[in-house]
């Protein structure tokens, strides 16, 4: 039963649809925010206790600072100010009076306070505290916190004005302990999204135009999906001591001078959501990776006569019994045993399009065989996704076939990257003749486009013109060539690799 828009018919409200079928989010009365709902939560939860154990594995620990950061602070970082100067939300008043029957602002602030956008400067603030020794470093944290950016198109978990993630900051006592510590938590980043969330990126450098406001360099990860546009999924950024200096985050050197700390910064968010939606789900709906699902397996009794009950529950929860007794990926398998009073139907249709990797029917005449019938929504090695199993073995393979549909949903993905990201396009006019066809849905559409691997020569016109394709520069991938070719914009001479892309 696909949903009403498909992939190929509308990508953009397929999208739409995907979240609202799977009932994962909903736009909020707050204008440009959004309800995460229980089960797109349920996948947030699964990605920060994940990703929060690798980060704490790097040596971080976690903290928590204010979300109102006084003015002066990012007065004092003229580079950062600019850059998310007209996304921030500004508190000038401390209240409400009611006069007239109407309720006016009262109580102005001396100095206004800015909603977080990001916590660079008040967190280099309390560094400054810190630190007064190269024995107090390095300091390195992390906060799972709420962010406020005024977007002007907001979109579930692409854009929001209010979003969630986690944002690790350090400070170290030398340039290469910084820049290695920005190049580590990216490569957290990429193995995460693909052993975790089984969605492949390219890592590399954002250009010097497109890089964090006050950075030395900002390095990121970049995924593809479904219409081949690309979606930045995680930024690491070396600060050198431009914050530092700003904040004053002094300490005494070995030989006794005084040094400014290097810093670093890094996050991820719940636009990580998106991605997964827009690189696994299908015209059925959400189709979630098991290391993530807030479920992995689901079972749903058959009871069409009251005789039946007592069964068919008994059968149904030996299975929930042990198979939570399983093992997969160093954790219990998660399952839900469905006793709501809905019919079978509706259940597995809701179950399907949230994705849950396995949907377990148990009805009398599955138990009279010792079996359950098994919804997957993935193929994987089983001959069909559906299907009647021995009970025994649906348990004894369950951590396998878990397994198996992680792996079969990070090759998919992989190959679609592979597949789409053009490297045999060397001149500026097949360059903008391959862009000016519309995005489609990568494997089912006509004239697909995805990323091109090509030369850029940094011309600073090429940012008008790039603009003028609504095409940018995503990163410029570790993995460079070292070849000379021409520039896919100018024609000149070039020798620096990049990825030219769509993007969100």
């Amino acid at each position: 039963m696909a949903l009403q828009n498909t992939r190929v018919s509308n990508y953009a409200q397929w999208y739409q649809d995907v979240i609202v079928a799977a009932d994962m989010a909903e736009l909020s009365a707050s204008p440009g925010c959004m309800v995460m709902k229980p089960w797109g939560y349920g996948i947030w939860e699964r990605i920060q206790r994940t990703l929060d154990d690798r980060i704490k594995e790097t040596g971080h620990e976690n903290c928590y600072f204010p979300m109102l950061i006084p003015l002066s602070f990012l007065q004092k970082e003229a580079e950062h100010v600019d850059g998310f100067a007209k996304e921030m939300a500004v508190v000038t008043h401390t209240r409400l009076e009611a006069k007239e029957g109407k309720l006016v602002l009262a109580g102005p602030l001396e100095e206004p306070l800015i909603v977080r956008p990001t916590s660079e400067t008040i967190i280099a603030d309390s560094f400054a505290k810190w630190i007064r020794s190269y024995r107090d470093l390095p300091v390195m944290i992390n906060q799972w916190a709420n962010v406020m950016r005024w977007e002007m198109r907001p979109r579930l978990f692409l854009r929001t004005r209010e979003f969630l993630w986690q944002e690790g900051h350090t400070a170290h006592a030398s340039y290469e302990e910084a820049e290695t510590e920005a190049h580590t938590m990216l490569d957290v980043y990429a193995n995460f999204c693909e052993n975790v969330l089984s969605m492949p990126v390219i890592k590399g450098k954002k250009p010097e135009y497109d890089k964090f406001p006050g950075a030395v360099d900002t390095y990121c990860v970049e995924a593809m999906m479904q219409d081949g546009r690309a979606l930045q999924a995680g930024t690491s950024h070396f600060l050198g001591q431009n914050f530092a200096r700003s904040a004053d985050i002094k300490f005494q050197t070995k030989s006794g001078t005084q040094d400014y700390a290097y810093t670093t910064s890094w996050g991820v968010s719940t636009r990580l959501i998106g991605g997964l939606i827009m690189t696994h789900a299908d015209d059925e709906g959400m189709v979630v990776p098991p290391k993530i699902a807030p479920y992995q397996v689901v079972i749903v009794p058959i009871i069409k006569k009251e005789e039946d009950r007592d069964f068919v529950m008994q059968y149904a929860e030996h299975l929930y019994r042990e198979l939570k007794e399983k093992m997969y990926d160093g954790e219990r398998v998660r399952v839900k045993l469905d006793l709501r009073d809905k019919s079978n139907v509706d259940k597995n249709w809701e179950w399907t399009r949230k994705g849950v990797p396995f949907i377990c029917e148990i009805g009398p005449k599955d138990i009279e065989k010792n079996s359950l019938f098994v919804w997957t929504r993935t193929n994987i090695n089983l001959p069909d996704w559906k299907q009647s199993m021995l009970m025994e073995e649906f348990i004894k393979n369950i951590s396998n076939n878990l397994s198996d549909i992680q792996n079969s949903m990070y090759k998919k993905a992989a190959e679609r990257l592979i597949r789409n990201q053009r490297m045999d396009i060397k001149t500026p006019l097949e360059f903008k003749d391959y862009f000016s066809s519309p995005s489609v849905y990568l494997d089912g559409g006509e004239n697909p486009v995805g990323f091109v691997r090509g030369k850029w020569g940094g011309d600073p016109a090429t940012l008008d013109m790039m603009k003028e394709m609504k095409i940018s520069i995503r990163c410029i991938p570790d993995d460079q060539s070292g070849t000379e070719g021409a520039c896919l914009l100018t024609g000149k001479p070039a020798t620096l690799d990049v990825i030219y892309a769509k993007s969100y």
